[in-house]
């Protein structure tokens, strides 16, 4: 994949997520950098964190959540594309207590 192709990759993130799900929040996040050298990154995959916010995941369990979000991101998630996703799926109301961060 090229350069150009992995800077471009949080974009397509977002825009495969926003196109699958009623997205009120989302954040990505590019941890490639600190994988580098990973042996299972060596395909060119990133390593990537999503905190999605979406009214869809009302009702439906974590496991449930995360299979949406890979639903939305189909055939990105191969090695040399989405090596790793780090998934945070909440309802509107499960935001807004104190930060972790």
């Amino acid at each position: 994949m090229t350069e150009r192709a992995a800077t471009d990759r949080p974009a397509m993130i977002r825009q495969r997520l926003q196109a699958a799900l009623e997205v009120q929040a989302l954040e990505v996040i590019d941890d490639s950098h600190l994988h580098v050298g990973h042996a299972g990154a060596q395909a060119g995959g990133g390593h990537y964190r999503v905190r999605v916010v979406s009214p869809a995941f009302r009702d439906l369990g974590r496991i449930a959540r995360h299979r949406m979000v890979y639903q939305a991101m189909g055939d990105a998630m191969r090695n040399d594309c989405i090596h790793a996703l780090s998934i945070e799926a909440l309802t509107p109301d499960e935001v807004g207590g104190p930060s972790t961060s």
